[in-house]
């Protein structure tokens, strides 16, 4: 069996739960490090609105893992106690599951995905984590072109189901995290979008990250809900 990411998010309402959440953030990693199965993870806040946005989302936290098979994600999920807790705690939880596709970079000094060769050929859906370590002397003049690179996903992309930004660290380790219908749909965004040209050129010129990743992986289940739907229910069901 093939090694799968998933991705949670968890919305928390009540003041008491943003407070436990944020503490989680600490204390949670004495439970996750002890997960069996579980290659590599990550506890992650999110920024507010669309993509990368460096005021927090205290409401809303993020889960990444990478299991060796899906059983043993299946169990965390069903049986983990520390999973348990969180869905006590938040008012919404979804999880999409994935097939890697292929990752370029580092994350955290190692690329923990690996290229699944159990790519379902019918379903065109395509997940994308774009991931970075922002220099601390590139702060300024990155944050102050993100409001421009971000300008196209804010008015809507065709062919965009759902992004949010995410990271382990406010300001400094930043992520987005986005599903597309389709790489045509991904592909048009990065080629077609002037303002995501000039933040590819701005990147290589300004040497913004000390550390980067992308990786592209196939979205082939989703547990939960998110703003109250089923958000990927009708794209797979496409693909069923």
């Amino acid at each position: 069996m093939s090694s799968i990411t998933t991705l949670t998010l968890f919305r928390f309402d009540d003041f008491s739960d943003k407070v436990w959440a944020f503490f989680q953030m600490q204390f949670a990693h004495t439970h996750l490090r002890k997960v069996s199965g579980l290659a590599f993870y990550k506890l992650m806040g999110s920024g507010r609105d669309l993509g990368f946005n460096p005021l927090p989302d205290w409401g809303v936290y993020a889960f990444l893992g990478v299991w060796e098979n899906e059983q043993a994600a299946n169990q965390f999920f069903e049986q983990e106690n520390i999973f348990q807790r969180y869905k006590d705690h938040s008012a919404e939880q979804w999880t999409i599951f994935m097939k890697p596709r292929q990752a370029k970079g580092m994350w955290s000094g190692g690329n923990p995905f690996t290229a699944s060769s159990d790519i379902d050929e019918a379903n065109p859906l395509i997940a994308v984590i774009t991931r970075a370590t922002i220099r601390s002397s590139k702060l300024i003049k990155f944050w102050r072109f993100v409001p421009i690179s971000q300008r196209p996903i804010q008015q809507g992309c065709p062919g965009l189901i759902y992004t949010k930004g995410i990271g382990e660290a406010p300001l400094v380790q930043m992520a987005t995290f986005s599903i597309w219908e389709s790489a045509e749909t991904l592909r048009n965004f990065a080629y077609n979008s002037p303002e995501h040209l000039e933040a590819i050129k701005k990147t290589r010129e300004l040497d913004w990250y000390q550390e980067e990743m992308f990786a592209r992986f196939q979205p082939y289940k989703s547990q939960g809900i998110w703003g109250g739907a089923d958000v990927l229910g009708f794209y797979l069901n496409k693909t069923a």
